[in-house]
């Protein structure tokens, strides 16, 4: 069994700040400041003192750990076995044996992108523990019926999916908190909360500075939506923040996502395809989108494992802040934006001619394209040349006209690689170690190659940027960050890394550059894009709406992507 351990993380802490008047009733809101109120008092929330007290009883038993509770028996047993482990035990506590803060957020059963590679267990569970001391997840996989504890895996700097149980807290939090009610112009109640469980940041607070986990439970009022920032290990409001919507047509409605025949389809299982010289295996993971694995062509092994970890979404230049969206299955997972249906097949074509295909799979909220709803795509385009080219599409329209999308693609390379390459204006220079690079000024030869990755044969890709031009392209922006391959980094399902509102490189992906040598070494190459969405009229861009049509609302959209295009090389190389 691996088990890999993070570090402590300093914890910082934001002093206290004085807050605006707020007026009793807002008729018209306008953009807000941010406001730290005092600790909710816990008499006037049962729930959160009962949360309290169950809290610091976890931290006296020889797991430090509270445990989610309402399982069933299976579930149940995975809980008792990850948290009875002698090798789990340890991570629960700081290196000097002082009980640490834990929580189970999932006990659910495995799916294939929840296997470490050689691993066959069809009856596993995964248990995801949040360790509140180091902002990091612990990831078990348990066997119920031999058990016994398979795998376990840290992942620092990072968040599971938060139960629900948690995000009602949340809601209560909020609608308890005088400055929402104020904001709003009276009490909201729990059933008027969006969003709840989907993962925040907002800079310069404790969500931000001291790694906390936050939520943020949203509230529409006309044409704009108030954010409840929610701080889930203070259990306290951290503050408000009013977005735009923009103009739009039928309320928001809610809806339950059932679809057992995709889940039974393509997330329990491996779907294989072979086309076109091509041939590989693709699955639904529980937060990491559509993974691409095991890709050849020609016989040839290219790509070991192509997805999207993370949607990172800022809303505002100034103030930072927005939501890490997961895409992934729709039951068995609690991914925010689930797979709304099945994957597709498409040929891309240059005028007459069939030049490749691409697989593609969508995961929408159902009530798109109304406010605070999104719809993203995966697109993986396979040419007949060998090149590919993952993309990461928004089509919109998400909770505010000033929004920022940061996609977390992760593309790992087949076998090991002789040497990775930037190219300096004149020539490709080698990289020794894990770096990372930023589009904005960056060499690109030619044909617009910025990385070349090569075997000890001289096989390999170049890799290009997406640049503006298309109507739907504005040029990626992106963020390249080159890594040595390992277990812990991503092989299996990931839990949201990095923060979801940063505008410089830390986008998840820089904690794993730690300066390693990379020549001769499996490579994994991280690329994330960045795309500003527009409302303006005639220049839509990452962008939705609702539009009538003959009588009835119909969704109109303004497609962003991002994403690097791999162009082969098929032998050696000068």
């Amino acid at each position: 069994m691996r088990l890999l351990l993070s570090g402590l993380v300093g914890m910082a802490l934001l002093g206290a700040c004085a807050s605006p008047a707020t007026p009793t009733s807002v008729a018209s809101p306008e953009p807000g400041v941010l406001v730290v109120p005092a600790t909710p008092d816990l008499a006037r929330m049962p729930a959160l003192a009962i949360r309290a007290t169950a809290v610091a009883a976890s931290l006296q038993q020889p797991a430090s750990v509270l445990r989610l509770s309402g399982l069933d028996a299976k579930a149940a047993r995975a809980q008792d076995l990850a948290l009875a482990d002698r090798q789990v035990l340890p991570a629960l506590r700081s290196p000097n044996g002082d009980p640490l803060r834990n929580e189970v957020f999932q006990s659910r059963p495995a799916g294939v992108g929840d296997l470490p590679p050689g691993v066959a267990c069809a009856g596993c569970y995964r248990v995801e523990i949040y360790q509140y001391a180091t902002n990091s997840t612990l990831s078990i996989l348990v066997d119920p019926d031999s058990g016994r504890v398979v795998d376990a895996q840290s992942t620092p700097n990072s968040q599971p999916e938060v139960p629900k149980a948690l995000a009602d807290l949340a809601v209560q939090i909020a609608i308890a908190a005088p400055e929402v009610g104020q904001a709003l112009g009276v009490t909201p109640d729990s059933a008027q909360a969006l969003m709840p469980q989907m993962k925040t940041a907002l800079n310069q607070t404790r969500c931000e500075r001291a790694q906390h986990l936050c939520v943020a439970p949203t509230f529409r009022k006309d044409a704009r939506l108030l954010w409840a920032v929610v701080d889930l290990t203070d259990m306290r409001l951290v503050g408000t923040q009013w977005s735009d919507l923009g103009p739009s047509g039928p309320p928001i409605t809610e809806k339950t996502i059932e679809n057992s025949a995709i889940s039974t389809q393509f997330c329990e299982r491996d779907t294989v395809l072979t086309r076109d010289g091509w041939s590989m295996r693709y699955r639904l993971t529980s937060s990491d989108g559509l993974e691409i694995r095991d890709v050849t062509f020609n016989g040839q092994p290219v790509i070991e494992s192509i997805k999207l970890v993370d949607w990172h979404v800022s809303y505002s230049g100034q103030q930072q802040f927005g939501y890490s969206d997961a895409t992934g299955c729709p039951l068995f997972s609690s991914a925010a934006v689930p797979a709304y249906e099945p994957p597709e097949i498409e040929e891309i074509r240059e005028g007459d001619q069939v030049v490749g295909f691409a697989l593609i799979q969508d995961f929408k909220h159902p009530a798109w394209p109304q406010p605070c709803n999104y719809f993203y795509s995966q697109r993986t385009e396979f040419y007949n040349d060998g090149g590919v080219r993952p993309l990461a599409i928004n089509l919109g329209r998400g909770c505010g006209t000033d929004g920022t999308y940061r996609p977390v693609q992760r593309i790992a390379l087949a076998g090991q690689s002789g040497s990775a390459s930037l190219w300096s204006g004149s020539a490709w220079e080698p990289l020794a170690n894990e770096a990372w690079r930023t589009q904005e000024g960056a060499a690109l030869d030619p044909n617009g190659g910025w990385l070349r990755v090569t075997d000890g044969d001289g096989r390999g890709f170049v890799l290009a940027p997406g640049q503006a031009g298309a109507p739907d392209q504005r040029g990626d922006n992106a963020y390249l960050y080159i890594t040595h391959t390992r277990a812990a980094e991503g092989v299996t399902d990931l839990p949201t890394i990095g923060a979801c509102c940063n505008a410089d490189e830390k986008q998840g992906p820089d904690v794993f550059v730690n300066n390693e040598a990379i020549a001769g070494a499996p490579l994994t190459i991280w690329y994330v894009g960045q795309m500003h969405n527009d409302a303006t009229p005639n220049n839509e861009y990452c962008w939705a709406d609702s539009v009538v049509q003959d009588g009835v609302y119909v969704a109109r959209n303004w497609p962003c992507q991002a994403g690097p295009r791999l162009t082969p090389i098929l032998g050696t190389t000068p």
